[in-house]
């Protein structure tokens, strides 16, 4: 097995490591890999992602597909999340996503996520001291190669102490 946490480290600064970070992605989220999302930039607390375009993220006239658009949002927030919290302490379930489009996509476009210390000290690991579980509100942007901004997402994650968590994990 390998390891993610130390592969997602070492893609913050090597370009075969990033080549390496999306490779593994397609095969851990098969769903995702027939749009052909990529990392492009991983820090700390920072995370901008690509949808292409190309026939498999096209809606009926040849744009950027609403629903492609949506599952990048969803999945540049929850990666950005899910590398700063502990996965073993932390479940991260999807809750709500609101999608504004303000642009059509004609071309690759872009999506970017920021966070910092300060906000999931008081977004997520302040509230869960004292209640079960927390919801953050991602907000995500999404432009084309030429600055269009096509898209602005809100992604509301659910974060709760595995520990609170009733239901049983399927095996």
């Amino acid at each position: 097995m390998f390891d993610s946490a130390k592969i997602v480290e070492k893609a913050k600064k090597s370009s075969f490591y990033r080549w390496l970070l999306n490779f593994l992605l397609d095969r851990m989220i098969p769903f995702n890999k027939p749009h052909g999302f990529r990392v492009l930039e991983i820090e700390d607390y920072y995370l901008k992602t690509c949808i292409p375009y190309r026939k498999s993220n096209f809606n009926h006239i040849k744009g950027l597909h609403a629903c492609a658009l949506a599952t990048i949002s969803e999945f540049t927030t929850g990666f950005l999340l899910i590398t700063q919290l502990d996965a073993k302490k932390y479940r991260l379930i999807m809750q709500k996503l609101e999608m504004d489009y303000h642009y059509q996509g004609k071309m690759d476009a872009y999506a970017e996520f920021r966070i910092s210390e300060d906000w999931l000290r008081d977004k997520i690991y302040s509230p869960l001291k004292s209640q079960e579980a927390t919801v953050v509100i991602c907000e995500v942007k999404i432009h084309d190669h030429v600055g269009n901004h096509l898209t602005t997402g809100l992604v509301h994650w659910q974060i709760k102490d595995w520990s609170k968590v009733k239901t049983k994990v399927a095996a």
